[in-house]
């Protein structure tokens, strides 16, 4: 039984691939459609960390600038955050500044694990592995690059992010922290 909860919070830009990396890690598909998400997008999954599961709320946020006043009011009580850039577009790494600014202002959580992800490594790169890498390095962050289209290293990034969290002295939450308590779980080890 899952008996664990985990919020974790997927913020970055608008269109560097947060819903597609959140579909494809959760339903294993992959939608090109350039949709973007309005307001806040939710789902849940199950992920086992040492022989434990933890259900793991995916709080996938707008980033467009019209909907960055609603957002804040979904980091309280945040586990983690991944942020992500599109390695295609450079402004959509220098803009992660502001968001990880948003995320001390707006999380409460001093001991919040955060990971920045690289998307799209499948296409042309304007950002390289270094620069990401660096970034997340001087923001005490862990670092990796996916593809959602591809399939790369996208449950490795959720997957390293949860443990980070369930692995910290300061995790302790037995209850559920977040909305469809019943939403059946979507990816075990």
């Amino acid at each position: 039984m899952a008996g664990k909860a985990v919020k974790l919070l997927i913020i970055g830009e608008s269109q560097v691939g947060k819903s597609s990396l959140l579909c494809r890690f959760v339903d294993n598909k992959y939608e090109d459609n350039g949709k973007t998400t309005v307001g806040v997008d939710f789902k849940r999954a199950v992920i086992c960390v040492d022989g434990t599961e933890y259900k793991v709320a995916l709080w996938d946020t707008a980033g467009a600038e019209q909907y960055r006043s609603i957002t804040p009011n979904f980091y309280r009580k945040a586990h983690g955050a991944i942020l992500v850039y599109d390695s295609t577009r450079r402004e959509t790494l220098v803009k992660l500044k502001q968001w990880f600014e948003d995320l001390e202002t707006y999380c409460h959580n001093p001991n919040i694990a955060i990971m920045v992800v690289g998307s799209k490594i499948d296409e042309k790169r304007v950002v390289d592995s270094e620069e990401g890498r660096k970034f997340a390095r001087d923001h005490g962050a862990l670092f990796i690059e996916t593809s959602a289209k591809c399939d790369l290293f996208v449950k490795d990034a959720f997957n390293q992010i949860v443990k980070k969290i369930v692995s910290s002295k300061h995790f302790d939450n037995g209850s559920d922290s977040s909305p469809s308590a019943s939403a059946s779980p979507s990816s075990c080890c």
